[in-house]
């Protein structure tokens, strides 16, 4: 049943309040702007800046697709989806292509995105010198005069005792020349994905009540040295058991019956559609 108290739970005030922020954070990329972050009927390190965003920004018009580390049926996004259409009764989609507005949190869609989509990224955590300096007052000083050491010194760590760069996820990028970013945990596989990128893509902060933004067609670069060079997950000679995808992020898993190790695509929707496209070719070809 459509609420009809306030179109998308939030009030009118609220989100004018929010696309501002999104206005500066599209002027400033890269730039943590800071906003009221509001109270959500989902508890704040779930998803809350993401929500708010997609709140803010969602038409009658809009399809809506909600992801959770690939997939579009975990707790979280048919949660998140869930809230969103009862506020506002629009589409849901679980198809990349057919989406306007994508809230993910962990990843980027494999399907390449467009001019005409919105990606809004959930996070934890988007001061990325955090690692090293306790004091928001410190960070925001650092931001200002470039100073971006710390974050150096963190990478050369991990060569020294790993013999290589051995980020998992989050790792951080130099938005547009200037502002070290964290790009929300997602795998450093999706990192590439976010330069020049045709889709604005949002990243919200509800616990942390910050909002940043990397706009369209804008230079990002994961971090790195010019000897120990970025590098994303390796798949390479690995497939997808179910459609065969390669080129894409795979999950790891082991065959309950046979014990050997399996690949499997993490973007489930990304499977499902290559899995139907194959069996529709196969009908059709014994059909001719």
């Amino acid at each position: 049943m459509l609420n009809k108290s306030h179109f998308a739970f939030l009030d009118e005030g609220s989100k004018k309040e929010i696309r501002r922020t999104i206005l500066k954070a599209v002027a400033i990329p890269g730039y943590q702007v800071p906003f009221a972050s509001r109270e959500m009927p989902i508890a704040r390190g779930w998803g809350t800046g993401g929500l708010q965003i997609t709140l803010s920004l969602i038409g009658k018009k809009d399809v809506l697709k909600v992801i959770d580390q690939g997939a579009d049926e975990s707790v979280n996004a048919v949660n998140i989806k869930k809230l969103v259409q009862l506020t506002t009764g629009v589409e849901l989609t679980e198809q990349t292509k057919t989406a306007t507005l994508i809230q993910s949190r962990h990843r980027i869609p494999e399907v390449p995105l467009t001019d005409d989509q919105i990606l809004i990224l959930q996070v934890p955590e988007p001061e990325p010198l955090r690692a090293y300096e306790a004091k928001k007052s410190v960070t925001k000083l650092l931001h200002s005069e470039q100073e971006y050491s710390g974050a150096w010194l963190m990478l050369f760590e991990q060569i020294m005792k790993y013999g290589t760069i051995s980020t998992g996820a989050d790792h951080p990028v130099y938005v547009n020349d200037r502002y070290v970013m964290a790009p929300s945990p997602i795998p450093r596989f999706d990192n590439p994905k976010m330069n020049q990128s045709e889709a604005l893509i949002l990243l919200g902060a509800g616990r942390e009540k910050k909002i940043y933004a990397i706009p369209p067609y804008t230079d990002v670069a994961s971090l790195a040295f010019d000897d120990y060079l970025f590098r994303t997950e390796d798949f390479t000679d690995k497939s997808c058991h179910l459609c065969g995808a390669t080129g894409v992020f795979l999950d790891e898993l082991i065959d309950d019956h046979t014990q050997q190790k399996l690949f499997q695509c993490n973007d489930t929707s990304f499977c499902m559609e290559r899995l139907n496209s194959t069996q529709k070719e196969e009908v059709g070809s014994i059909d001719a």
